[in-house]
C-alpha cells in the first residue's frame, strides 16, 4: 500500500483505485522503458543507459568538460556510482580526468574525441529506441499533456541542496 501523510499523527492519505491503477501502470512503465533503453545501448554500443546520459551531459557542456561534483549531481548519482562510472569510460578512451584549475582537490571530467565520435554513432539507434517505446504511441496531444505532467511532477520533487541525504552528497 502507498501512504502519503500531512503529519505524524495524521491518517494516511490511502489511494483511490484509480490512483494505485495508474500508480502501479507508472512504475511497470517506468521499469520497461529503462530496462529497453538500457538493453538497446548495451547491444548497439556496449554501454548502459546511465553511462550514454553522462556522454550526453559532458556533450552538451562547454569545453565538453564538467566538474564531476556537477555531473553527480546533474545525474542524480552517488560520486562514488560515478566514479566508477568515470573510471570505466576512461578505460574505454571516451572521458578522461582532468584536474580543476580553479579548485586543486576538484576534478573535471572531459568527453574525448572518441567519446564524442561514440556519441554520434549511438544516438540514432538510440533516439529510434525512445521514440518507438514512446512517442510513436502517443498522440500529439498526448505528448504536450505528459511533459507538462513530468515537469510538475519534476517541479515538486526537485530536491533542495542543504536537504542532507543527496545521492551526489554521499
Amino acid at each position: 500500500m502507498t501512504m502519503a501523510s500531512n503529519g505524524a499523527d495524521a491518517e494516511p492519505r490511502w489511494l483511490t483505485d484509480e490512483e494505485q491503477r495508474v500508480w502501479r501502470a507508472y512504475l511497470h512503465a517506468t521499469t520497461l522503458l529503462e530496462d529497453h533503453l538500457d538493453r538497446q545501448l548495451q547491444r548497439d554500443a556496449g554501454m548502459p543507459h546511465v553511462y550514454y546520459g553522462l556522454l550526453v551531459q559532458l556533450s552538451q557542456a562547454p569545453r565538453r568538460r564538467m566538474r564531476m561534483t556537477e555531473l553527480a549531481k546533474d545525474a542524480k548519482i552517488t560520486r562514488s556510482r560515478l566514479s566508477h562510472a568515470i573510471a570505466r569510460l576512461e578505460k574505454n578512451g571516451w572521458v578522461r580526468r582532468e584536474d580543476c584549475p580553479s579548485d586543486r582537490r576538484g576534478q573535471n571530467a572531459v568527453l574525448t574525441d572518441e567519446g564524442f565520435r561514440v556519441l554520434e554513432e549511438s544516438a540514432p539507434g538510440h533516439v529510434a529506441a525512445v521514440r518507438q517505446a514512446m512517442f510513436d504511441r502517443l498522440g500529439p496531444e498526448q505528448v504536450r499533456q505528459l511533459g507538462e505532467i513530468m515537469r510538475l511532477m519534476a517541479e515538486g520533487l526537485q530536491p533542495c541542496d542543504r536537504d542532507a541525504d543527496l545521492p551526489w552528497l554521499r
